[in-house]
Parts: structure tokens; sequence; C-alpha cells
């Protein structure tokens, strides 16, 4: 496996990823309904658009196995770990470890104290595994579908 950075080229794979892995690998703790909301087909074109710049202008990695993207994940400049997803058919092999622990290291050498995010309740085991503590459990609306997700955060082993 091999991580690097994203390129604009990736993001049809990241698209379809992240909506086949919502639909399959999150589908055990959120309704059909739920997951209609958090990831519509209907909205590839408009997400494919926004998710290349969003990922553009964040810290972006994607994680490559044989030419094919197996996982991504992004970070703003502030530390808000914004998306982690990896493919349907390697979940865990170590792919989403090692992209977060690329990600931490990103944000040590920023200066960052912490990374938080907002973790999916089948993600939660994962982050938590990680090092990182709930700060609150919460409810988000998509499409006007509530979602209960969780505000997590770790705190960084900074140099002095």
């Amino acid at each position: 496996m091999q991580i690097r950075k994203f390129q604009d080229y990736d993001i049809d794979q990241i698209v379809t990823l992240f909506y086949e892995t919502v639909h399959t690998v999150n589908k055990k703790d959120y309704s059909q309904e739920q997951l209609d909301a958090w990831a519509s087909k209907a909205e590839e074109p408009q997400r494919r658009e926004s998710w290349r710049k969003s990922l553009g202008s964040h810290i972006s990695y994607v994680a490559e196995r044989d030419g094919r993207i197996v996982g991504f994940t992004d970070m703003t400049t502030e530390g808000y770990l914004d998306r982690l997803f990896v493919h349907k058919d390697y979940q865990g092999q170590g792919i989403a470890a090692a992209l977060v622990d690329t990600l931490e290291s990103e944000a040590v050498t920023l200066g960052l104290a912490e990374v938080e995010t907002e973790a999916s309740v089948t993600a939660k085991p994962f982050f938590e595994a990680k090092g990182y503590k709930v700060m609150q459990p919460q409810i988000v609306e998509r499409k006007g579908i509530s979602l209960k997700n969780y505000r997590m955060k770790k705190l960084l082993n900074t140099p002095d």
C-alpha cells in the first residue's frame, strides 16, 4: 500500500468509494433512509465538484493498492479531520490507521496541539482505539433526516 497526496484526478474513485462504503459498512449502524440522506447517488455530480475543491484545499491523502484507491482522508490546517473512508473490500487492514497516522504527523508538523473529528457510530470504536475521546454525542441533520455521531478529540504529543 502506498499513501500519497490527493490529486484532482482521484475524485471519481473517491466519490464512488464514499458511496459504496457508506452503503455497505455503515448499514449495520444506520437505517437505509439515513444512508440515503448521508450518501445520495443523485448528489454525486455536486459532491465531485465540492469535494475536489475541499480536498484540494485541505491536507488530503489517498491510500493506493495496485493503482486503486482503497482509502482517503483529509484535515483542515486547523486540525479538523473531515473525512476518513476505507473501501468496503479493504476494511480491517490497517489502511485507516495509516491514513490517520499520516494526518496526525502533519498536525504535529503544523504545531497543532489536537485533532478533532465527528465520527459516525461505525467509526467511533476505531477513533477510540487511536486515542480519541468523545467530547459529546450529537445529532446531525442531512436532508431532514437525523443521524447520530460523536464529536471527538485527540491531544497530540507535540514537540516542546
